[in-house]
């Protein structure tokens, strides 16, 4: 895993607990996938929702924070939230 990525997968993280009350129960896994990096984003069943918001916004902004994230180290990122 390259630094970059890290810096990606911990940002996610350190958002995604910031939400949710269950911390413990946040898990982040990443793979290739073709040219792009895919960021699997998991919280407790309860909490889903916190991580979604309402219409999807939460989500589409933790995936506009990614593609500036790609900008900036020039590569490619996909988040997934996984329920």
């Amino acid at each position: 895993m390259s630094e970059e990525a890290a810096n990606a997968r911990g940002l996610i993280e350190l958002i995604a607990k910031a939400l949710v009350e269950d911390k413990a129960a946040v898990f982040v896994d990443e793979y290739e996938d073709g040219g792009e990096t895919v960021i699997e984003l998991e919280v407790a069943e309860a909490e889903v929702g916190k991580v979604i918001g309402r219409s999807g916004r939460i989500a589409r902004a933790l995936r506009t924070v990614l593609a500036a994230v790609g900008t900036k180290n020039d590569r490619r990122y996909a988040l997934e939230v996984l329920e």
